[in-house]
């Protein structure tokens, strides 16, 4: 099971990877296969969201959005 901060981190992963600083979590979510690291041109390194990361993170928004939907109070 993932903590809170590693799904944060793999939201931020997610919508900004280029502004993930070297976060401890990062090691939690690559063991996981949630994110991989990818070399970009340069040599600089980034993390990026992998299939399964971001299938987790679409069941988690569809477990919410079911739970808690739309207009509801």
């Amino acid at each position: 099971m993932l903590s809170a901060h590693e799904f944060a981190t793999l939201m931020l992963v997610k919508d900004s990877a280029d502004h993930i600083a070297d976060r401890e979590e990062l090691g939690a979510l690559l063991e996981r296969q949630l994110v991989a690291l990818e070399r970009r041109a340069g040599g600089a390194v980034r993390p990026r969201i992998t299939e399964d990361g971001e299938s987790l993170l679409r069941n988690l928004a569809f477990i919410n959005n079911a739970k808690y939907p739309s207009g509801a109070a």
